[in-house]
């Protein structure tokens, strides 16, 4: 399957969570066996067996975990605050309704490890920005930050360009 069948298989719901948003819906791509595995197949050329792959709570995982396998690497899960159950670090980013935290176990990343990090969702980069810094405070190295969507007219790529000038960001799909 090509790549832009598997994106087509994204669906729309207008006015979802509330009036004025386009929300994206994953979830037939992800039901679809060979979309998603070309996205993850595609996801996985960004790195290879000795990079660690780094996923945000909660649908990162879905394609982080599913890449590390691919690359035969270790997966990190970003989660949210106390969801983790060993000794954590933590870093916490504004919202348009408020704050919230992201945490990583401290072993989690050695230093000098090179990370893959992965969101489904690229909007404002306060999440993915915070996942940066916990990976950077141990040590990490983050080689790209990869989204399956990127909310256009949203500052999120502009915002992780200026704050990591070294770090790509790709996209699959801007919407």
């Amino acid at each position: 399957m090509k790549i832009d069948e598997a994106l087509s298989l994204i669906r729309e719901i207008p006015d979802y969570p509330k009036p004025g948003i386009r929300f994206q819906d994953i979830t037939p791509l992800l039901a679809h066996g060979e979309a998603f595995i070309t996205i993850t197949e595609k996801f996985a050329t960004y790195a290879d067996a000795s990079t660690l792959v780094a996923g945000i709570e909660a649908r990162g995982f879905i394609f982080a975990s599913a890449v590390a396998n691919q690359l035969r690497s270790g997966f990190v899960p970003i989660r949210k605050a106390g969801k983790l159950p060993h000794l954590t670090i933590s870093e916490s980013y504004g919202l348009e309704y408020g704050v919230d935290t992201l945490e990583l176990h401290i072993d989690a990343v050695t230093p000098g490890a090179n990370v893959l990090l992965i969101d489904d969702v690229l909007a404002t980069g306060g999440t993915i920005a915070a996942a940066i810094e916990l990976i950077q405070r141990l040590g990490g190295k983050v080689i790209h930050v990869l989204a399956l969507l990127e909310i256009d007219g949203l500052p999120g790529r502009e915002r992780l360009n200026q704050k990591y000038p070294e770090i790509p960001v790709t996209s699959l799909v801007v919407s």
